[in-house]
């Protein structure tokens, strides 16, 4: 599974909505400039993120979009599925888009589709365990890291 760019674009804003005091809205332009990210792109985004519950949004005078929950409450996992889908590494395992393999002779013994199984339960259990709090921790642990290596180098 390789997710797109719509969910790089989406982690990169609410990964900066999370760093933002709670509650208060931040306006797409904002989020945009921020994250370096096309604006009319990022509408269709956050609408999405909206719709699917991860965003709230305010309209008029200090209106903009935040987290509709605690970034310790919202999973990588919620993220990927709001805008991706399915996490289904092949068709057969789809609970939303199921379509038989075109391959596939006997589904029950395919072989591909047994291994398949084990991927998609450890990938749905790692994203649906990460938060954006975590992504947004490691990112600070790095930089953290970063700032105090002495590069000893002549």
């Amino acid at each position: 599974m390789m997710i797109s760019k719509k969910t790089k674009y989406a982690l990169k804003a609410l990964f900066y909505l999370a760093e933002q005091p709670s509650g208060q809205p931040v306006l797409i332009a904002d989020l945009a400039q921020a994250g370096n990210i096309p604006k009319k792109f990022l509408e269709f985004i956050l609408l999405t993120l909206r719709k699917g519950g991860v965003l709230q949004s305010k309209i008029g005078k200090g209106g903009g979009y935040s987290l509709a929950q605690e970034p310790t409450k919202i999973t990588i996992g919620t993220i990927i599925r709001t805008l991706e889908g399915d996490l289904a590494p092949v068709p057969c395992l789809s609970e939303t888009n199921y379509a038989r393999c075109d391959e596939c002779d006997d589904e029950v013994t395919c072989g591909i589709r047994l291994v398949m199984i084990d991927v998609n339960q450890s990938l749905a259990q790692v994203l649906d365990r990460l938060t954006l709090a975590d992504m947004v921790g490691r990112s600070a642990d790095e930089r953290s890291k970063r700032a105090n290596v002495v590069d000893y180098s002549i």
